[in-house]
């Protein structure tokens, strides 16, 4: 196993589905040696987690569990944080994370693909981070938006005011 920067570090999980939970527990883990991955399936539960714990990373849905009312909590407790999202995979949505502080904005669809997303994460300061993000999920959100994703990708960099890290 080689080296990540999810070793030894807090991630908390936050989805209403408890196989997405599964899967993103299955898919750190076998990345990464002594990280610890809390999880909720609601936003009550969350609330908690966040309240009571330092996280060096937070997953969230944007459905389900009011992701946004939970990013908004994490970035105000300087916790770096990504979406992750399938219902609720919009241009306007992307801008929302990003606007909001998150550090990455996933389609589910990439699930299986996610832990060199987080890293990324956890390595890249606010705007390199955004950058890399969607340069790697270029195609993806080109097929899932077309034009709409031309004017998202302009923005990004240029009119978005990045928040601090």
């Amino acid at each position: 196993m080689s080296k990540s920067v999810l070793n030894q570090r807090k991630i908390l999980a936050v989805d209403d589905e408890p196989d997405v939970l599964a899967v993103l527990k299955d898919e750190i883990g076998a990345s990464c040696t002594d990280c610890r991955v809390d999880s909720a399936t609601t936003y009550d539960e969350a609330v908690k987690l966040l309240s009571s714990n330092e996280y060096d990373l937070i997953i969230l849905d944007i459905m389900g569990v009011r992701g946004f009312d939970l990013l908004e909590m994490a970035v105000s407790k300087k916790m770096r944080a990504v979406m992750l999202t399938a219902h609720a995979l919009s241009p306007e949505n992307l801008k929302r994370a990003h606007d909001m502080g998150a550090r990455a904005y996933l389609p589910k669809q990439k699930l299986g693909e996610i832990v060199p997303f987080l890293e990324d994460a956890l390595k890249y300061e606010f705007e390199p981070g955004w950058k890399r993000n969607l340069e790697v999920l270029k195609d993806v959100l080109s097929d899932l938006w077309g034009r709409d994703w031309e004017k998202i990708e302009k923005d990004v960099g240029t009119k978005m005011s990045p928040r601090e890290s």
